[in-house]
């Protein structure tokens, strides 16, 4: 037998011998170290299966349909229904409570397919978004993350992670696209709720008890978004210019504690630009600062579509091919998509030798590493069980302590709260009341208790409870005109709807470059133009037709939109604004007659890329403001106390430019406040609001935030006086949006005491909070009055509870650097500590001054301890600090 024939049979046996498991690949071997068995399947892969697991998708696998996926993936975020669309068959087999386990058994179907059917049998890795609690049917709903922050209790936060973890890992799921460990350096930014709030220090400690909890549980954590996902005037994903120092003093540290004390093996960029580069595409950011500096081993993602975002919103690169390879080379390991579809737009520079192989195998090394580390390899499915009925029941059960640890008192005038037992009846006012709201990146939690429901069943019979309520946070003023009362004739064809002609010019000269049906005039043209045939900024439309009638009376018909529109009813003009000033809605009163047609002409122009245009009337909307407003007073004027429940509209992409609570609800809170009955507002909502207007003429104001499924009870808990509050503030209360951004830890001159016509002071502090009991601080001593740099020292003080109740205080460490060569923040804080009391009994607490609380970076941006005095501040906020000492660095 020639040398040929020999090496074939040998191959041919060696094949069947791998083929039936006699022989075991060194990267399935599980006794070898796991960087051996990551680079000996790397150099197994070809081009096409090294994309596909740096590429990740909202998804599963489709029946008939399995070999789009026959390169692997690197994971799904598996939708709830199932893949073969028998869902509700599914659910009868079971009952209503194991959706979790319904999830398992097709997240084990889907992982099947990849172990079993595809070459190199590479497993998936199934995420989710977990932020306060598991995003899906059937998980627990806990407060949300800027109410976790709040308790100042980093043994709760990881009680709340723990209960989350066993939730996600339950049904398969092994990577959480969570926690957002941003900084809020201003309020008004909408996704401000789903951080830790303003603090590095606190938002560190938080970050890290919710990701230790998940990664020694065998889950990835994915803190985001790297590195700051807010810039000027509180405007989500907007460009940033951030200093390096700015960067490693305030946005860094929460990121590097959850990569080095927390365990986080993942992290997802921001959309935002850094310095001119996108996130996704940050050299700095990525490669140097990330990888180098922070010696990050983990794998990095971008944002939902994040990558594209290079050519569609910072127009960095020519095309997706293009923004995936600058991408990919400056640092990120794994392109996040929403669609199968989409890798086509970006792999071609993954084969075509755009991207180096070393940068592509080292970005799947990382993410390889990952799966070998979670054992997926050797476990790849999850047991399908239904959820622990008793376990499940004390989650609910921590929910509930997590969201009263959460509440912050901010005002009790005349010690309105608790509700006296004496109080014969109870209104209860506001949409929020009846609404149970859990805030953003929620699931829907599990049998959600209202705060009405919740004061109902506290209050009992003897209670009588009576709800109104109130004012839409939101008021409705108008609706978009329909589609059945507009009609049009086109190409001498009567059509619904009106006739669009689009023109590639601002006056509507020449002939339009084409002319379509349109439905309504609804329309937001902000990163796409109208059709291909135009651009993004310089084109009009003109829309004209019928209106019929379909009521006989006076109402209001108008335009919507950021200007350059203008209106005409019958040829003559009603709208003018022609001017592209801001958004506006202008609406003109108009007289119908059921079943009389008007002509209609719309013209609308847009010159800087970012268009609305929409056609609005009140035809339909009813204002009973006034009467819902007159009957919540009336309730509140035969009631003995008023519970007024207001909030707020926030979230991603939905920035505030106005603090103050949105509708007429602070007008609602004014008139009830009139009629003399005691009168508590219930604040719901993840950020900070403005109060100028009412908070003088009400008695109590209480942070509810967004307490999660059991809210409402624990509301109850503390409005009756079953529990005292005692949590703290996050972030700081402005008076006025005018003083914003404002933070408790600027430097020396980054803040004056006062405008020359408003306090420079905020409303309320970061860390305040008020409690039902009250408390003293004595006797602050060091072990020892001066340490060399680098050593630690305790300090040590007595805090006693000089009230009635039993209650929680919230005792704050801050430290400052008093003299120093670059300027230092005017204070920090270093430490909390959660301590209950009962009425006369004092703690003797203290807290461990690390060298880590007294670094600093030099002018070389380098890390040390100066030495010299440091002062040492303990009190229950970053204003109210009730005891000092120094302590001297040698």
């Amino acid at each position: 037998m020639n040398h040929r024939l020999k090496l074939l049979s040998f191959l041919l046996v060696f094949a069947t011998a791998v083929a039936s498991g006699q022989i075991l690949l060194p990267y399935k071997n599980s006794s070898l170290p796991i960087d051996e068995r990551v680079k000996d399947l790397v150099s197994r892969m070809t081009p096409e299966e090294k994309f596909w697991q740096l590429f990740m998708i909202p998804g599963e696998l489709q029946p008939g349909k399995e070999n789009l996926y026959q390169y692997g993936i690197f994971g799904f975020q598996v939708s709830a229904a199932s893949s073969d669309g028998n869902a509700a068959q599914q659910m009868l087999k079971y009952n209503v409570n194991d959706n979790a386990m319904m999830l398992a058994k097709k997240i084990n179907a889907i992982q099947r397919y990849f172990v079993e059917k595809t070459r190199l049998g590479i497993p998936i890795i199934p995420f989710d978004e977990a932020l306060h609690g598991l995003v899906r049917d059937g998980a627990t709903a806990f407060p949300q993350a800027i109410g976790l922050a709040a308790t100042f209790d980093t043994a709760m936060m990881s009680k709340v992670a723990t209960a989350i973890a066993l939730e996600t890992k339950s049904r398969g799921i092994r990577d959480i696209l969570t926690p957002v460990v941003n900084i809020a350096s201003d309020v008004r930014w909408g996704r401000t709720e789903e951080t830790y709030g303003e603090d590095p220090f606190l938002s560190s400690e938080m970050g890290v008890a919710f990701v230790k909890a998940f990664e020694q549980r065998g889950i990835i954590t994915t803190p985001k978004h790297f590195i700051a996902n807010v810039g000027d005037g509180g405007r989500d994903s907007y460009p940033i210019h951030f200093n390096e120092r700015l960067m490693r003093e305030i946005y860094l540290p929460p990121f590097k504690a959850c990569f080095e004390r927390g365990g986080s093996r993942s992290v997802m960029t921001a959309y935002n630009s850094v310095d001119g580069s996108p996130a996704t595409a940050s050299d700095w950011l990525l490669n140097k600062t990330l990888k180098q500096d922070m010696n990050f081993k983990g794998f990095v993602i971008s944002d939902a579509s994040a990558v594209g975002g290079a050519n569609v919103l910072h127009f960095t690169a020519s095309d997706y091919a293009d923004a995936g390879k600058k991408s990919i080379m400056n640092g990120l390991d794994v392109i996040f998509q929403t669609a199968w579809e989409h890798h086509k737009l970006f792999i071609p520079p993954f084969l075509d030798g755009g991207i180096s192989q070393s940068r592509i195998d080292d970005a799947v090394s990382r993410v390889l590493r990952a799966k070998f580390e979670l054992g997926l390899f050797e476990n790849p499915y999850v047991v399908e069980k239904s959820p622990d009925s008793v376990l499940m029941a004390q989650h609910r059960t921590l929910s509930r302590e997590a969201a009263v640890k959460s509440f912050v008192l901010l005002k009790n005038n005349r010690s309105v709260l608790p509700i006296e037992t004496s109080t014969k009846s109870i209104a209860v006012i506001g949409m929020d009341a009846g609404e149970a709201r859990l805030g953003g990146y929620s699931g829907p939690g599990i049998r959600k208790v209202s705060i009405l429901q919740g004061i109902k069943e506290r209050a009992g019979k003897a209670v009588r409870v009576g709800y109104a309520k109130g004012v839409a946070r939101i008021p409705i003023k108008s609706k978009p005109v329909p589609e059945d009362v507009l009609s049009s004739v086109i190409d001498g064809k009567p059509v619904s709807g009106l006739k669009g002609e689009y023109y590639s010019n601002l006056s509507f000269e020449g002939k339009p470059a084409f002319v379509r049906n349109d439905k309504q005039v609804q329309f937001n043209w902000t990163l796409f133009p109208p059709d291909p045939l135009l651009t993004t900024d310089h084109y009009s439309v003109r829309w004209s037709g019928t209106l019929t009638a379909p009521k006989t009376g006076d109402f209001q018909l108008g335009l919507e939109g950021n200007d350059g529109f203008r209106l005409y009813i019958n040829n003559k003009l009603v709208v003018d604004r022609w001017i592209k000033a801001s958004y506006s809605s202008t609406l003109a009163p108009c007289h119908f007659e059921k079943g009389k047609k008007y002509s209609v002409r719309v013209e609308f122009y847009e010159s800087q890329a970012n268009a609305h245009c929409h056609l609005v009337w009140n035809v339909g909307v009813i204002n009973e403001e006034e009467k819902l407003i007159a009957e919540a007073v009336a309730l509140a004027a035969k009631s003995s106390i008023a519970v007024i429940v207001a909030g707020i509209e926030e979230g991603e992409f939905r920035d505030r430019a106005m603090l103050s609570l949105p509708g007429r609800q602070e007008e609602l809170i004014q008139r009830i406040a009139a009629t003399g009955k005691p009168t508590v507002v219930l604040l719901v909502g993840g950020s900070s609001i403005t109060m100028s207007r009412w908070m003088n003429k009400v008695d109590g104001i209480l942070n509810v935030w967004y307490p999660g499924e059991d809210g409402g009870h624990a509301v109850a808990d503390v409005l009756f006086g079953d529990v005292s509050p005692a949590g703290r503030l996050p972030v700081t209360y402005p008076l006025d949006e005018s003083q914003l951004p404002l933070v408790y830890n600027h430097k020396p001159t980054g803040r004056g005491d006062d405008y020359n016509n408003l306090s420079g002071q905020p409303l309320f502090p970061f860390g305040y909070g008020l409690s039902y009991t009250s408390f003293s601080y004595e006797d602050i001593r060091l072990d020892k009055p001066s340490i060399k740099a680098g050593d630690s020292v305790y300090v040590h003080c007595t805090v006693t509870n000089t009230g009635k109740r039993e209650g929680e205080e919230v005792v704050q460490l801050y430290v400052r650097d008093l003299l120093s060569s670059v300027s230092r923040p005017v204070l920090e804080l270093k430490g909390f500590q959660r301590v209950r009391l009962k009425p006369n009994e004092s703690s003797n607490l203290k807290f461990v001054i690390t060298p880590s609380m007294l670094e600093m970076l030099n002018e070389k941006m380098q890390t040390v301890i100066e030495p010299g005095d440091f002062r040492i501040m303990i009190g229950s906020s970053s204003r109210q600090l009730e005891l000092k000492t120094t302590l001297k660095v040698e």
